[in-house]
Parts: structure tokens; C-alpha cells; sequence
């Protein structure tokens, strides 16, 4: 709005008289009236809140039940070990996000602490919380804006937007300037925003808007009102909770009427109950999810990724598009000169000779305020790109600058468009050097020099020139001119002599490309979201392979007057979004999540935090990106590589199929020993199984193999493939086949081993197998322990086998690398160890209720727990068929 009035309509709108400014008693009123100059701070979370919300988990709430049922049966040991899981994956969980939320905090710290006001004819400083509408603040190279301001008077002054703008040069200010219509931030020349910095020149602005009303204020607005939403995975699992919750309470309702029918003892069908619904819900389960996502965070910092939240991780393996912001994530944030006009020959800054272009490359290097001093930079992006210039050569400002020391000057002027620098050269000899808009030098010129030879310039050279620039330009190249006169120390802009234009841009990383090329062969979309200009945008997008056509970009303009639904229908052509506010980015997020798709969003500036937060992955910039960023963002990129990125979604793809592998492993196991009960149970048999047999089974025997799938090995051609539906269950793909199949396998060994004592007893007494002789023989409480014993032991045995065979359902075991997963080896080991423990030492014989097995009967029992690596093998192999036939 008020870059659309003249200057004295806003000195009218704000009551303030700019040459005496508010008096002290006018700031206190309005201080008091509009309040501090200051964001609303989003309260963090305390550590027990943070702890809190780990519990909040459907499968959480059924373990806590089973800890109070246990404990109402005086069944401590099962109730001990459920709420050990329990602790263990609110930990882990807590210690991952134990950061809280510091997107606020750090964009107070944006805010300049003192701002320099006149108040009452005087200049001041005040504390920029203490700035009101109406205050007059000066400013000068260096200063930090410390509210929105429209600028009263400038003189030379340049103000680096790219942290609100995404700009990736400083831009220069006008007082003057006055919009017609509405603008987008970038191009509000006569405005200056909150957190922006003065980076050349000075100036003066009136205080319009401060605290939450800043533009900066309403980002702060959107960051805190943004709503976490559950990832893919965090849904999936919350769904199977409820359906194992389910399903635990059908089980026990089915086995209270089963033990009603049967007439059995009500208490002891209860202890039954409890173990059936046990064995319904895999304890391990939260925990084993939690510790693998933990270790993929670990796994993602070796490629240059910090995940701040642990669900994030697996959310990659579903993303479909990525967003991107320009400037310093898919380019390198340095202006580069890349092409040079020099001798009417447009080339390569590296076809420049010193020996011959000397005036050239001297002239550049001189006419410029800018430094480099080792890894110090400063001054103007595009000078900097000039003494790179030079240094590729050998030339360094400041022993050029001793030879030829600068003895005039006239200062970059916004109305003349150049600036001119006078030295006296190491041959006694003056030359001037003026640098500027290409336009602007060659009206100024009346002679031109090639290969050395000065001569008048004609018509056909300017026509020449001005096709390099215009070739330049289309190429998105910024363009420069150099002109010099010799022997005249008096600065003077006419009657030059045209040297040559140089081209600078702001190059693509040379990785980038390669990284949007794998996206394409995995399925994936780039979109560029920028605040620089479309034709920049649409040159570096076309060079990385982005974008293809010009009617694939659209600008901030043309967003401003869409709705979000006409932006949902547009989105799936366009590829580019150049010159966009904040606001727009959000409106982008949510367009392409409109049709589905998982969205991840990158950038490093103030602006792109709202973006952040609304995409289902906030990526941040680790070196460049503000403090803004990376509190809103789910991911921090420490090495700023948009390549990276993509080394970060395949990491993401295959920890979620090593959580599914360790998902349907589970649940197999699970299902098996639910076979195991039900079946016996209502066959009228005693419980092949105590509840204890089966939390040791699911927390330690299970949990170790889980883990180790986990962190299986990746799959090389992961990249190739689509992204994961979000939508898609765990189940998908033959999944709750797989689940089923290896359920009934565990379940169907498992029961053998139970009856293998009493059959064998009845055979050798010559009896008939009936369930009425199985219960007259397990009525002995030695054999009935012997029995429960071998169970337990095939349970625990054959899920170990089971969880080799899971690392990979399309291969043989028998062609694995066994050795690329050395976790499964040292799990399985461990595993085994463990039982023999349980059956072996005093102790843990008493604690279980177990017995001592011979070696015989170990051996016996550890081949018939082979029996899911046998049926694995049967599974490849009728898949191996149907595949050649088909």
C-alpha cells in the first residue's frame, strides 16, 4: 500500500513532520497504543511435554493396559518388561526432538537490537523494540532495517533482500519510485523491510509498520499457526494400532465365551486371555520403529543430512515433488562473470589473454569499492564477480592498486547508471575507467578500441554491441560495460573510449543437474520457487533440465490474482515460480498436495520459512540458511547441496522398505503365536504359551532381528522406481500375504512342537490321537512343562530363521551377502544364546517355568524351526516361475 503513495502522503497518513520527527511524549503514546516493536513468542515445549507426546500412540495406550491387567493378576515380570518398552521408545523419541520449535526466537533475533531515529530535531538511538509508526530512522551501509519502512530519501542505497526475497543481488532503493498497483516485495523500490540490511549507501525511512505487522511479523504469523501433520508411516501405524487393539479385544471376548462354553476356571482364562492379547500386539514394535528411525537419522548425517524429527526420515521414500529455492541451493550464490565482448568477439571469460586484454581485465578489477581479502568478501555481488575475475588471471585489486593507485573518482550514481575511477598507471601514464549500463557507456563513447587499436566508433559497432548484450541477456547474464579515457584526470563521463561488456550470472552447482536428472528416473518433480526474475529463473532452470518451455514459469504477479483452486488446476504444467512472496510459496506447497502429492520444500531465507512448515518436508540450508529456516524445516542440509537432497530422499526410500521388512516380520510372528494360542485354546487344549514366553519372544528375540532389519542394506535400483503412494499400506504389494503365509508357517511348527511329546507318548503306548488322550497326557505337569518348553523354544527359534529370510523376499538365502548385515548375524547369535539361557540356567528356568533341554532335543527343535527358511525358498521359487511364465 504505501509504496503505492507519493512521500508526503505517508509523512500526512502516519502524522509525522520528517525533519523534527515524533517528539518523546508522541512515542510513548504510540508505543503504548500499538505496542512494542516485537514478535509474539510461541511458548516451547517443556521436556515432559516433549516426553508426553511420545505416548500418544494407540499401541502405546493397549501396552499401558496390559501393564494394569498384568499388575491386577500380580503378573509383575510381564507388567516390568511392557512398561520398560514403553520408557525406552518415549526416550529415544524425546532425545530426537528434544530442540524445541526456535523458529520465533531466531526471527527476534533478526530484529536489529538499536535503531538510529530523529526524535524532537535530534538524532538518537533507541531500542528497535521501542520504534512506532511515524519514526524517522537513518540508516547507512551496514545497518540492519529494524521495522517496514518507506523510504524518504536514498542517496546510492542498495538493500540486501535475499533472506526476505530470495534476491540474489542487493537491490537498489529509490525514494522516488512510486507503484502502480500492486508489487511484489522484490520490486518495491522505494520500501525497506525488517531483518534486510543496507548494503552500499545511505538513506532515510518513515516507520509504517512494526512487530507482527511486518512483513517479517506476518511470516512469524504463519510459522506459529502452521499444524503439524502426521507423516505416511506415523498414520500406518497409528491404523494397525487401532486395528490390533481391535482385534486384541475380540480374542478375549471370543475366549471368555469359549471359556463359558467349555466350562472352564474364569481366572484362568483371564491369565489366557491376557497372553492371547499379548501375543495379538507386537510390544516390540513402537520400540523397533523408533531405534530404526533413530538409526537412519545416524545413517542420513554421513550423507551431509541432520533430520530434526525422526518420522521425517521415512516420509522421503513417498516424496514426488521437490521445491526448491534458487539462489544458493540449486546455484552457488556467488556471481560469476562467465561471458566477455572484448575485440567484437563474444566468448568465454577463460578465452581472455592478460597480455592482450590487460585494459580490459585492469579496468574491471579497478572501478569497483568491493574487497577480497583472503576469505574475507566485500562490498556488491557483482564487483566481487569482477575481482574474481581478475584473480583467475593473477590479478589482485590491491597490488593493482598499489601500481596504480586511484587518484579521482565519481561515486555509482542510480541516474547515470555508471560509476568512474581515475589512476595514475605505473608508467607515469593517467587513465580513467568507467563501468556501467551498457546503454548508458556507449552514448557516452566516440571511439572504441580492438585488438589494441583506438578508433571513432560507427554504427555497425553499436549495433554489434548491443546484439552481445541482448545475446547475453537472453542467457539471463547480468551485463556490464567498460569504457576508459586516457590521459584526463578529471573524471568526466564523455568522449570515452568502449573497452567491452563482461556477463555475470549466478551459476548452477555442477552437481545439481546430475541430481535433477536422477529425480526424473525416480519419478520425481523439481520445481524452482524464486524471488529473482523470471527470465534468471527460467535461463538456470532450462540449464539444469527443469523446465523446457517458457509457458512452464509463472510470476508472483499472476499468482496474486489466483485463488488457491486455480492454482491447483495450473499447477501440474508449471514448473518455475519466479519473483513470489512468502504467501505465494504456501499457496505453491499446498497446490501440488492438492492432487496428492508428498511435497518436499527447500530454501535458506526468512521467506521460505512458511513454505517449510506447510510442505510435509521443510528442508534448510546448513551454511547459508538463517536460523529461521532451519528452526521451520524438518531437515537441515549441512553442506547446502541440492544434490544432497537427493542422497537424502534414497536414504529415506530404503529406511521405509527396511521398516516395512521389519513390520511384516513382526506381525508374522505375531500372527503365529496368535495361531499358536487360539487354535489350541479352543481345540479345548491347556496354553502352549505363559504371557511371559511370549513378551520375552516379542521384546528380546523379536526386537533384535527387527533392529537388524532395520538396517539392512539398500537397494541399488531404489532410484529407478516410483515414489511410494502415501496412501499405500503396509500391506500393499503382497505384504499382508507374506504376513499371513509366515504367520501360519511359525503358528503351524510352533503347535507341532507342542503336541510332539504327547503324540509321540500316545504312539508308543499304541493310543489313539484324540484331544481327550492329548489333555489325559498334558494333565502331567512335567510333560505339560516339557511341552510348553518346546513351544517356546520352536517360537523364538524359528522367528530368528524368519527374519533372515525377510532381508529379501525375491531371492534365495541361499545368494544373500549375508555378510552385508552384520547385525542379523550378531542378532541371530544373541538370539539363540538368550533361549538357550531361559532353558538352561536355574534362574531364568524358575522365572519362566521352563525345563532343561538335552542337545538332542535342541537340535531337533532348531530343524523344525528351519522350516520358515524352507518355505521362504518355496515362495522365490513359485515367484521365479510365474515370472518366466509370464
Amino acid at each position: 500500500m504505501f509504496e503505492q503513495q507519493k512521500i508526503q502522503d505517508v509523512f500526512k497518513e502516519v502524522d509525522v513532520e520528517p525533519n523534527i520527527g515524533l517528539s518523546d511524549k508522541e512515542a510513548k503514546e504510540r508505543l503504548e497504543k500499538n505496542g512494542p516493536n516485537a514478535f509474539q513468542e510461541k511458548k516451547a515445549k517443556t521436556k515432559l511435554q516433549m516426553f508426553l507426546s511420545q505416548l500418544r500412540d494407540p499401541m502405546i495406550y493397549i501396552l499401558f493396559g496390559a501393564v494394569v491387567i498384568s499388575l491386577f493378576l500380580k503378573e509383575v515380570s510381564d507388567a516390568v518388561i511392557i512398561l520398560a518398552v514403553i520408557l525406552l521408545n518415549a526416550v529415544i523419541g524425546m532425545v530426537q526432538e528434544s530442540k524445541a520449535e526456535k523458529s520465533l526466537e531466531a526471527l527476534k533475533k533478526l530484529s536489529s537490537p538499536t535503531a538510529l531515529v530523529r526524535r524532537n530535531g535530534v538524532p538518537i538511538e533507541v531500542p528497535a523494540a521501542d520504534l512506532v509508526p511515524g519514526d524517522i530512522v537513518l540508516l547507512e551501509a551496514g545497518r540492519i532495517i529494524p521495522a517496514d519502512l518507506r523510504l524518504i530519501n536514498t542517496v546510492n542505497m542498495k538493500v540486501e533482500e535475499s533472506a526476505l526475497t530470495g534476491e540474489s543481488v542487493p537491490v537498489q532503493k529509490d525514494a522516488e519510485f512510486i507503484a502502480k498497483g500492486e508489487v511484489t516485495l522484490g520490486d518495491r523500490l522505494n520500501m525497506a523491510y525488517l531483518s534486510t540490511s543496507v548494503a552500499y549507501g545511505r538513506g532515510e525511512g518513515v516507520v509504517v509498520k512494526t512487530g507482527m505487522e511486518t512483513e517479517i511479523g506476518k511470516i512469524a504469523k504463519m510459522i506459529s499457526e502452521s499444524v503439524d501433520e502426521m507423516t505416511p508411516l506415523q498414520k500406518r501405524l497409528g491404523d494397525l494400532g487401532k486395528l490390533l487393539g481391535i482385534l486384541a479385544v475380540v480374542l478375549c471376548v471370543t475366549l471368555f465365551v469359549v471359556a463359558l462354553v467349555q466350562g472352564r476356571d474364569i481366572m484362568e482364562m483371564l491369565l489366557t486371555a491376557i497372553s492371547l492379547a499379548v501375543a495379538a500386539i507386537p510390544e516390540g514394535l513402537p520400540a523397533v520403529v523408533t531405534i530404526v528411525l533413530a538409526l537412519g537419522v545416524q545413517r542420513m548425517v554421513k550423507v551431509h543430512t541432520i533430520v530434526r524429527k525422526l518420522p521425517a526420515v521415512e516420509t522421503l521414500g513417498s516424496v514426488s515433488i521437490v521445491c526448491s529455492d534458487k539462489t544458493g541451493t540449486l546455484t552457488q550464490n556467488k556471481m560469476t562473470v562467465t561471458k566477455v565482448y572484448v575485440d567484437d568477439t563474444l566468448k568465454q571469460v577463460d578465452g581472455l589473454n592478460y597480455d592482450t586484454d590487460k585494459l580490459f581485465i585492469d579496468g574491471f578489477v579497478l572501478c569497483t569499492d568491493a574487497s577480497i581479502e583472503g576469505n574475507s568478501r566485500l562490498g556488491d555481488p557483482t564487483e566481487l564477480a569482477l575481482l574474481d575475475m581478475g584473480l583467475f588471471y593473477g590479478i589482485n585489486k590491491k597490488s593493482l592498486e598499489a601500481s596504480d593507485p586511484r587518484i579521482n573518482e565519481l561515486a555509482f550514481d542510480s541516474d547515470r547508471k555508471m560509476m568512474t575511477t581515475v589512476h595514475k598507471a605505473s608508467s607515469g601514464k593517467v587513465i580513467a575507467y568507467t563501468k556501467g549500463a551498457m546503454d548508458r557507456i556507449i552514448n557516452n563513447c566516440n571511439e572504441i578500441m580492438i585488438n589494441g587499436t583506438i578508433r571513432p566508433i560507427t554504427d555497425e559497432d553499436k549495433v554489434k554491441i548491443q546484439a552481445a548484450a541482448k545475446e547475453m541477456a537472453s542467457m539471463a547474464l547480468r551485463v556490464l560495460a567498460l569504457a576508459i579515457k586516457l590521459e584526463d584526470d578529471s573524471a568526466t563521463e564523455s568522449n570515452l573510449v568502449f573497452a567491452g561488456l563482461v556477463g555475470m550470472i549466478d551459476p548452477p552447482r555442477p552437481e545439481a543437474k546430475d541430481a535433477v536428472t536422477i529425480f526424473k528416473g525416480a519419478s520425481v518433480t523439481t520445481i524452482m520457487i524464486t524471488g529473482d526474475h523470471i527470465d534468471t529463473a527460467y535461463a538456470i532452470a532450462k540449464e539444469l533440465g527443469i523446465v523446457e518451455r517458457e509457458d512452464q514459469c509463472i510470476t508472483g504477479d499472476t499468482l496474486n490474482h489466483m485463488s488457491q483452486e486455480q492454482l491447483n488446476t495450473a499447477v501440474p504444467n508449471l514448473r518455475v515460480f519466479a519473483r513470489v512472496s512468502p504467501e505465494n510459496k504456501v499457496m505453491i506447497v499446498n497446490a501440488f498436495r492438492s492432487h496428492g502429492h508428498i511435497v518436499s520444500m527447500t530454501g535458506d531465507g526468512v521467506n521460505d520459512a512458511p513454505s517449510l512448515k506447510a510442505a510435509d518436508i521443510g528442508v534448510a540450508m546448513g551454511i547459508t540458511g538463517t536460523d529461521v529456516a532451519k528452526g521451520a524445516a524438518d531437515m537441515v542440509l549441512t553442506d547446502d547441496n541440492f544434490a544432497t537432497i537427493q542422497k537424502a530422499i534414497e536414504e529415506g526410500r530404503n529406511i521405509y522398505n527396511n521398516i516395512k521388512k521389519s513390520v511384516l516380520f513382526l506381525l508374522s510372528s505375531n500372527l503365529g503365536e496368535i495361531i499358536t494360542m487360539f487354535v489350541a485354546i479352543i481345540a479345548g487344549l491347556a496354553s502352549p504359551l505363559k504371557a511371559i514366553h511370549i513378551l520375552w519372544v516379542n521384546l528380546i528375540t523379536d526386537s533384535l532381528p527387527g533392529l537388524a532389519l532395520g538396517v539392512d542394506t539398500g537397494d541399488p535400483d531404489i532410484m529407478k522406481q516410483a515414489p511410494r503412494d502415501p496412501k499405500e499400506s503396509l500391506f500393499a504389494n503382497g505384504g499382508l500375504a507374506i504376513t499371513i503365509f509366515f504367520g501360519c508357517v511359525i503358528g503351524g511348527i510352533t503347535l507341532g512342537a507342542f503336541l510332539a511329546t504327547p503324540i509321540a507318548m500316545l504312539l508308543d503306548a499304541g493310543q489313539s490321537i484324540t484331544l481327550a488322550n492329548l489333555k489325559a497326557v498334558m494333565a502331567d505337569e512335567s510333560i505339560y512343562v516339557q511341552c510348553q518348553t518346546y513351544a517356546f523354544t520352536t517360537l523364538a527359534v524359528s522367528q530368528l530363521f524368519n527374519a533372515i529370510g525377510m532381508r529379501n523376499l525375491n531371492r534365495s538365502v541361499f545368494r544373500f551377502n549375508h555378510l552385508e548385515n552384520k547385525m542379523m548375524i550378531i542378532a541371530f547369535v544373541i538370539g539363540i544364546l538368550l533361549q538357550v539361557a531361559v532353558t538352561e540356567i536355574d534362574v531364568l528356568i524358575e522365572v519362566f517355568g521352563t525345563m532343561e533341554l538335552s542337545i538332542r532335543e535342541w537340535l531337533s527343535l532348531i530343524a523344525l524351526s528351519t522350516a520358515p527358511i524352507w518355505f521362504h525358498e518355496l515362495f522365490v521359487l513359485i515367484k521365479f516361475i510365474k515370472k518366466k511364465a509370464a
